[in-house]
């Protein structure tokens, strides 16, 4: 997918250093990741592998080929009746925040898990994030659940919010999920 500014692209395994790039300001100076450390590039490689064996890893690049930020989707819970329901993530380049890009990258990745029979999308929020709690409102995600208290970081503790989106309607028996790999992703 592309726009003027912006193009999508499933994520390779030679991007993932641009990837955690991306990622490290998140670890080390805010709360809207509640990991410690910043991850190996190792560490960092077999997380991107695992997740693209079943759901997309897709970058966001600039007109003139810079890597600008990332979204993926992940597995709420590891049960068979949760395949139909996914977690997003979605990390800009702090520095290009605001401009698009995001915006661009997570429609390309919602209609990615259409095609692959997703239903319902979650994204995990720390609460008084007001940016992501606007972004995800203006994708149509609403706020499901509140959970005080629920993380310890930065010297504080940190309450959580769930947001919700139904990406397909939901009525009978859903159609089978249909793994990454099996969609060109």
């Amino acid at each position: 997918m592309a726009d003027k500014q912006w193009i999508v692209r499933s994520a390779e395994l030679t991007d993932v250093a641009e990837l955690l790039r991306i990622y490290t300001p998140y670890v080390e100076k805010t709360a809207i990741t509640f990991e410690y450390d910043v991850p190996s590039i190792d560490e960092f490689t077999q997380r991107v592998k695992t997740i693209q064996q079943r759901y997309p890893y897709l970058v966001c690049e600039s007109s003139e080929g810079e890597i600008v930020g990332y979204a993926y989707a992940s597995t709420y819970k590891g049960r068979t009746a949760y395949d139909w329901t996914v977690e997003t993530s979605i990390y800009m380049d702090q520095s290009l925040k605001g401009r698009g890009g995001g915006s661009v990258l997570h429609h390309a990745l919602e209609e990615q898990l259409k095609k692959q029979n997703v239903y319902v999308l979650l994204a995990c929020i720390t609460a008084g994030n007001a940016e992501s709690v606007g972004f995800h409102g203006k994708f149509a995600y609403r706020e499901v659940a509140y959970f005080p208290n629920l993380g310890y970081k930065n010297g504080e503790w940190l309450d959580v919010l769930w947001m919700q989106k139904e990406l397909q309607p939901i009525q009978g028996s859903p159609n089978p999920f249909i793994p990454n790999e099996f969609v060109g992703g």
